[in-house]
């Protein structure tokens, strides 16, 4: 019998996803690097052995995709040079409109289309718990599970789904996690290859239950201390060795691009330096969205080189956008600076006015531009 295999585990490219705060330019590279990330998997299974991959469901954002997405996918897959094993997730559904029924013919590639066993080699084995709607009517992994028993051979299962609730509440289509460890323990199956989460990580104390993460990032790593969370490790792949009984799981890096969400308290000079010199250290701009929340208080002149500096980098980045919900920044004039600008008569009376209305009220923001655009044209002249 097999000693041990070693394969790539990976989910959730979700091939053809927008993102609403991309520009077109930028989404044209988000979806080009979506798609190379097939590429990379091929480079990574092939450097370190990898008998095959297993791809965890949500492939596709959606079985409706443009034909030039699609076709550009299927060649990727196509042309990789291990085996290929593809789960339908909730994305991408096993239905009558399914885009896995235009690889029934691709040499090297199989549709985990239901709970048959596929005999990968001899000695080796996998299962699928694939979904043919959008949500699961059940347990789905455990559903495939049951029939089986305890085997000589390694024998890896691909489910897609939730281990552990999320809310507490019960869910018909909740993995059993417990029903998984026992399969595990009788030797069942060996290792439990996951989708649907997009961070990489393990699920319970058996070390040999993962999720793979999305190999490229889809949503945002909130850096906020009072808020660490979100998309926290994503843009790798699994590759796994697993032997009967036991499983070593390495993380690989092959995502390139980086989503973060960002809190700045602003105050001082310094402040405002610091924030936008930590911007300008990010690396791959191009492939870099930030959403920042601004808090604090600042005056008209740290305002505008604030501003100025934000301009400067916006159209450098794949995305530099404001987060509104996390942004408190008050705009507060120095009297030395109402009292410097050369201006008189009737726009002296409008800036005293707004500085007077700027808050955080409604309308504050209204109040806050039109101070700004009298203070840099009061600079100007």
């Amino acid at each position: 019998m097999k000693e041990t295999i070693t394969f790539l585990h990976s989910s959730d490219l979700q091939i053809g996803m927008t993102r609403w705060f991309l520009s077109p330019e930028a989404q044209a590279r988000f979806d080009d690097d979506r798609i190379r990330s097939i590429e990379k998997m091929g480079e990574v299974a092939t450097t370190r052995g990898c008998a095959f991959i297993v791809l965890a469901g949500d492939i596709f954002e959606h079985n409706s995709l443009q034909q030039r997405t699609t076709a550009r996918a299927l060649e990727a897959l196509r042309s990789l040079q291990v085996p290929v094993y593809l789960l339908p997730g909730n994305h991408d559904p096993l239905t009558a409109d399914s885009i896995f029924y235009r690889m029934t013919d691709l040499d090297g590639i199989t549709v985990m289309a239901d709970s048959t066993v596929h005999e990968v080699e001899p000695g080796v084995e996998i299962v699928g718990a694939p979904l043919l709607n959008k949500t699961a009517p059940t347990d789905l992994v455990r559903r495939a599970l049951e029939p089986l028993g305890p085997t000589d051979a390694i024998r890896i299962a691909v489910g897609h789904g939730q281990a552990e609730s999320r809310t507490g509440d019960s869910r018909a289509d909740l993995i059993d996690l417990g029903f998984v460890e026992s399969c595990l323990d009788n030797g069942t199956i060996d290792y439990l290859a996951l989708g649907d989460t997009h961070s990489a990580q393990p699920v319970g104390s058996s070390g040999r239950v993962w999720f793979s993460g999305a190999p490229e990032t889809t949503d945002f790593h909130d850096l906020d201390p009072a808020r660490v969370g979100g998309e926290v490790n994503s843009g790798k792949v699994l590759v796994v060795e697993v032997s009967k009984g036991a499983a070593h799981v390495e993380e690989v890096q092959v995502g390139s691009w980086t989503f973060h969400a960002l809190t700045q308290e602003l105050t001082t000079d310094e402040d405002i330096l610091g924030f936008l010199d930590a911007l300008r250290a990010y690396p791959d701009k191009s492939r870099t969205v930030i959403k920042y929340g601004l808090r604090g208080t600042v005056n008209l002149e740290q305002n505008r080189r604030l501003e100025t500096g934000l301009a400067e980098l916006e159209d450098v980045f794949a995305s530099l956008k404001p987060r509104d919900r996390t942004t408190d920044l008050a705009l507060e004039p120095g009297a030395e600076e109402l009292a410097d600008l050369d201006v008189t008569g009737y726009a002296a009376e409008a800036l005293s006015e707004l500085a007077d209305a700027v808050g955080n009220g409604p309308g504050s923001q209204v109040d806050r531009d039109a101070l700004n655009l009298l203070f840099r044209l009061s600079r100007e002249v």
